[in-house]
């Protein structure tokens, strides 16, 4: 089905303060500068892009310059090396590469020299839809086929995809993602299938590139479908390392939960798994422990054939709310645990009362009961506890006073 394109995007995108800025800062006699990429793209989709892109045949020292007679501009070299340059605007960076033309690749880098086409420098990016460009004069300029793709929902290489994918083998997981947002119709052929016979070649990347666009590809809307395929084509194996529980990503999906949160539904069964992903793609501290805690409280639902409300309670206590809700949602419709009616009330509850039961006794509790301060506190407390998630993290002041004698007769 053709997808209805929004040209009075175009018209905002120039409309923006910062783009008016650059543009006419970079406005000079035999130059010519143009809006270019996924700025474009999205402004005809109606999305509003956070990055914007401008391709100039100005040089990158002369861009410098041109910002060091514009008032409010500031000029930073961030890949002058490659002919990058980010102006600094009123309302934001703005990124602006000088047009290149590739001399060689090798799958991970490109020797490119400097250039004065348009067409040529369109002709090195990726993704149809993604080397649309826009003059200041508002025209849109189209040399690969990028609009009727973008209208039909099709994302294709430019040229030969196993040439765009020997240039850079991340191209393999962009492809996924761009489809997973932008497509409307099965994977383009021709490019899957380049896919599939480059798969080797996602073993040279670094595990960082392949770990933000794998979960870029998470985050789409269309990602769990994407990833589907990915798993019947072997390569999913090859990220990942393991098999995926696709029925639990859709269903993460489904609720909108973290692109990591995403990751644990469909890779991680066990701590192992947590730990074999945060080798294979260089994940964070912060990201490995989410993955972990899934795990425990995994392992623990897969242990429980049914869950009351005070076995709710008690794990909520010992896991955390967040964690355990996240989990019961991946898991939903799945033989094991069945939720009793009261479980689900006491989810409900806990949400209202903004988070997990909070065990009601401290040492300091013991000490003013006549406990001297040592080994004596924490067993009493320990042993307090383990009543307290037993019976459910019972709350009042009679609980606790039943569960301050126990913790005194365990201390004595």
């Amino acid at each position: 089905m053709k997808r209805d394109l929004e040209r009075g995007g175009l018209s905002a995108l120039l409309d923006r303060r910062g783009v008016r800025q650059a543009l006419a800062a970079l406005d000079a006699p035999g130059a010519e500068t143009r809006l270019v990429g996924g700025c474009v793209r999205d402004a005809l989709l109606g999305t509003p892009s956070a990055d914007i892109d401008l391709a100039t045949t100005l040089l990158p020292e002369e861009v410098i310059a041109a910002a060091g007679r514009t008032p409010g501009l500031k000029a930073v070299p961030t890949g002058i090396e490659h002919g990058t340059v980010t102006l600094v605007t009123e309302d934001g960076p703005i990124e602006v590469t000088t047009l290149r033309e590739d001399v060689e690749t090798d799958g991970r880098h490109a020797v490119v020299r400097f250039g004065h086409d348009f067409a040529r420098d369109a002709e090195r990016r990726d993704f149809t839809v993604n080397a649309l460009s826009l003059g200041p004069d508002g025209r849109l300029h189209d040399t690969v086929g990028g609009l009727p793709d973008l209208e039909a929902g099709r994302v294709r290489f430019i040229g030969d995809p196993a040439t765009r994918i020997r240039e850079d083998a991340l191209r393999i997981l962009r492809f996924f993602r761009f489809h997973a947002r932008f497509g409307g119709a099965p994977p383009d052929a021709e490019a899957l299938a380049a896919c599939v016979a480059a798969r080797d070649s996602l073993d040279r990347l670094s595990r960082e590139r392949v770990r933000a666009e794998f979960l870029k590809l998470l985050a789409a809307s269309g990602g769990a479908a994407l990833v589907a395929t990915l798993s019947g084509t072997g390569l999913l194996l090859r990220i990942t390392g393991g098999v995926g529980e696709l029925g639990r990503l859709e269903r993460a999906s489904a609720a909108k939960l973290s692109p990591i949160l995403r990751l644990a539904a469909l890779a991680v069964g066990a701590r192992h798994d947590a730990d074999r992903l945060q080798v294979r793609l260089r994940l964070s501290k912060s990201e490995h422990a989410q993955l972990t805690d899934y795990a425990k409280v995994l392992a623990v639902l897969h242990d429980r054939a049914a869950l009351d409300g005070a076995a709710l309670r008690a794990l909520a206590a010992q896991h955390g709310l967040a964690p355990l809700v996240d989990a019961l949602t991946i898991v939903a419709g799945e033989p094991r645990p069945a939720l009793t009616g009261d479980a689900r009330s006491v989810l409900d509850a806990l949400g209202g009362e903004g988070g997990s039961p909070v065990f009601p006794l401290a040492g300091a509790d013991l000490v003013a009961a006549g406990i001297a301060p040592g080994p004596a506190i924490g067993r009493g407390l320990a042993a307090a506890r383990k009543v307290w998630l037993e019976r459910g993290c019972p709350t009042g002041a009679a609980a606790r006073a039943d569960l301050l004698a126990r913790a005194l007769d365990s201390a004595r």
